[in-house]
């Protein structure tokens, strides 16, 4: 598995991403399915390090990926274009950023307080577990908000001008 993953960061960093998580099962079937090999972690390692075409195979996979991600932010922007144009009631269009902003702001008030209290050992963990979950939902909602879509359509840009 090593061996697949490190000749996956250099030519795709999606795909190792993928074979690497939780569902890369699907990913080595994915890939074996593409390669023409066998469901197996080393014979796809094999196909991909014997196949010169690889390269341009696994640019096509990642180009996939990154269009998916980009075509979710899309959703995310047209939902919000949607429900501004719709009209209807002040409250409901204010909804989801007032979540967001009481989101954001509740977990950097949360981070305040524990700069400067005390933390009794006993409950250490609870509060890191706390913090940890408060950081992930702000990073989430910013992501909505600010998503990082410039550098993605950039990737996806690069990779279809390498595949041209």
């Amino acid at each position: 598995m090593d061996e697949l993953l490190g000749i996956l960061r250099g030519l795709a960093p999606a795909v190792a991403t993928a074979v690497g998580g939780p569902l890369g099962g699907l990913a080595i079937t994915a890939l074996a399915s593409k390669f023409g090999v066998a469901d197996d972690v080393a014979a796809v390692a094999k196909a991909i390090a014997g196949d010169p075409d690889a390269a341009t195979k696994l640019a096509e996979i990642d180009l996939r990926q990154f269009q998916a991600e980009s075509a979710d932010r899309d959703s995310a922007r047209q939902r919000e274009s949607a429900v501004a144009a719709a009209g209807g009631s002040h409250l409901a269009q204010m909804v989801v950023p007032i979540l967001a902003l009481g989101t954001v702001s509740l977990t950097f008030v949360f981070i305040g307080i524990l700069l400067f209290k005390v933390i009794d050992t006993a409950q250490q963990q609870l509060v890191i577990f706390a913090l940890g979950y408060a950081t992930a939902a702000a990073q989430q909602v910013l992501s909505y908000y600010f998503g990082s879509s410039k550098s993605s359509q950039d990737k996806t840009t690069a990779l279809q001008k390498a595949l041209k």
